[in-house]
């Protein structure tokens, strides 16, 4: 059985590949898809869009399929850039374009709190859903860190450590982070039902 992926971000990809153990579940993303186009990320929520990625791919394919949106959350900033991370500084931003953003909207503020949150939506063909989510607290430093990762991970760093999520190895960060805290959920609680698509044990 195929299980579809539903991102064309290959560093979110990567991660997800690396983190979650999909043993004999045949694997597909969107990249494997080409004449669907992109989902319109237009939800008020992180579980709206993760909702209406996976469903609208699991219609389109007629696989189950799994999908996820994440964001950052600044206390100072009162929760954004939150469902909006992904394109902060516009539409047609970069990655450089939304950090520089969050130092601009963070210059002067002594609270430097945020929290790292994903959303997992499994949808079965007939857009049946089901959510998880996972979080990571920490704190936004004043100066990019690192080159690992991507997005505002060189800006921040996880509670309990002193390097940013793009300085630490991809090993402890795929331990640790917001999106290794769901997919764990989603093992533990979704492992039988995948398991009686591929054999999963």
């Amino acid at each position: 059985m195929k299980l579809v992926i539903a991102t064309r971000n290959a560093h979110k990809l990567e991660e997800i590949r690396a983190i979650f153990d999909f043993q004999s579940l045949e694997v597909c993303t969107a990249f494997d898809f080409p004449d669907i186009p992109d989902v319109v990320e237009d939800g008020e929520t992180l579980e709206a869009n993760a909702i209406k990625k996976a469903v609208t791919l699991a219609k389109a394919t007629g696989c189950w399929t799994l999908a996820d949106d994440s964001g950052l959350e600044v206390a100072a900033l009162g929760g954004a850039p939150g469902v909006y991370s992904a394109r902060y500084a516009g539409e047609h931003c970069n990655y450089a374009d939304n950090n520089a953003k969050l130092l601009d909207e963070l210059s002067g503020k002594e609270n430097r709190s945020a929290c790292f949150r994903t959303v997992i939506a499994l949808s079965d063909p007939e857009g049946n859903v089901q959510t998880l989510d996972g979080s990571c607290p920490g704190t936004i430093i004043e100066a990019l860190r690192g080159s690992n990762g991507f997005g505002y991970d060189p800006l921040f760093i996880p509670t309990g450590y002193t390097e940013t999520f793009a300085q630490l190895d991809s090993e402890i960060k795929n331990r640790i982070s917001h999106r290794a805290n769901a997919l764990q959920k989603a093992h533990d609680e979704w492992s039988s039902l995948l398991g009686s698509m591929g054999g999963m044990t």
